[in-house]
């Protein structure tokens, strides 16, 4: 990779304010300073410091969001909503993010973002059997069968084919859904479908991690290594 380039992903400056830093002498390559902008590096074996400081490399990035209500689940939106994208810092701005998944415009919580393709491929596909668990506040009354028509999979109005997911009731008017799929407004349609009207939707976790309770309403912070490893068995 290209010294500009690797410097430039990892957010120390433009390309062009790159080759004036390479020129002052402030970057340097295992311990010499680097002799041209274009320079040829290894970033998993090459030591590079920016004015001293290691800079690491970092080519993917995965983050936590606690996605709030209102706010698109998408990279952009055509007609200037803003999305979950657009809460993300300029620290990030390197990276090409996007949601693996996509929650509803009116539903909250755990929203994962990634620039890693693969990755992304691995949290949505039905496949993986990747679990997403919700919570709902709803109105209306519960088949007496809800919850083994969740199990058995439910097929909808429209001939969607649901897998297997499961219902749990906190209360008449509290439930607990996890699924593995990710159908458009596929947890309310489900729960429609068993007599129950979603009035709230909160994703609580995705793969057995769950959100972080010290994350506010549009705020986020990477994964630990572990929680990585934990949503995706590779």
């Amino acid at each position: 990779m290209r010294l500009d380039k690797f410097l430039a992903n990892m957010g120390k400056g433009s390309r062009k304010e790159i080759r004036i830093f390479v020129k002052a002498g402030i970057v340097t390559i295992d311990g010499k300073p680097a002799k041209s902008f274009d320079q040829q590096i290894d970033p998993e074996k090459n030591i590079v410091k920016f004015q001293g400081e290691l800079v690491q490399y970092k080519p993917f990035v995965y983050l936590m969001m606690n996605k709030p209500a209102g706010v698109l689940s998408a990279t952009e939106d055509s007609h200037g909503k803003r999305t979950a994208v657009d809460l993300v810092g300029e620290e990030y701005s390197m990276y090409d993010l996007s949601p693996a998944g996509r929650l509803d415009l009116d539903t909250e919580g755990f929203l994962l973002l990634t620039n890693d393709g693969d990755y992304i491929h691995n949290v949505i596909s039905p496949k993986k059997k990747c679990n997403k668990k919700y919570y709902a506040r709803v109105s209306g009354k519960a088949d007496a069968d809800a919850a083994q028509k969740f199990e058995n999979g439910l097929v909808l109005r429209d001939g969607t084919e649901c897998q297997p997911a499961k219902l749990e009731f906190l209360s008449d008017s509290e439930i607990y859904v996890t699924i593995h799929e990710g159908k458009f407004h596929q947890v309310k349609k489900m729960s429609k479908a068993v007599g129950l009207e979603v009035e709230y939707l909160k994703r609580l976790s995705i793969g057995g991690v769950a959100l972080d309770e010290t994350l506010g309403p549009g705020e986020y912070r990477e994964l630990t290594a572990e929680e990585k490893e934990t949503i995706v068995h590779e």
